[in-house]
């Protein structure tokens, strides 16, 4: 279970970052804002144990997830609603 949400949330947090950078990784486009510098990991708690994040780093624009609060190490909700997405179909692939 660990390792599904632990993918599930990498992929969101390189969305994340790819949609406030305007661009894909190595897309070179106009729309561009900053460049990626990288990633940095991060451990979160939760119910069913320890994932490690793999938080981008961006030049230019500073990267704030949406997903998880800054300096928060625990995190319960995250995995109910991860379930929950699943049940809707929202990650069939996971």
């Amino acid at each position: 279970m660990c390792g599904s949400v632990e993918e599930a949330l990498n992929e969101l947090l390189e969305t994340e970052a790819e949609k406030l950078n305007q661009a894909a990784r190595y897309e070179h486009n106009e729309q561009r804002q900053g460049y990626r510098s990288g990633h940095y990991s991060r451990n979160l708690t939760i119910t069913s144990g320890n994932v490690t994040l793999k938080v981008p780093k961006l030049k230019g624009i500073s990267f704030e997830t949406a997903i998880i609060e800054r300096y928060r190490c625990e995190e319960s909700c995250v995995e109910k609603v991860l379930i929950e997405m699943y049940l809707v179909g929202i990650f069939a692939d996971v």
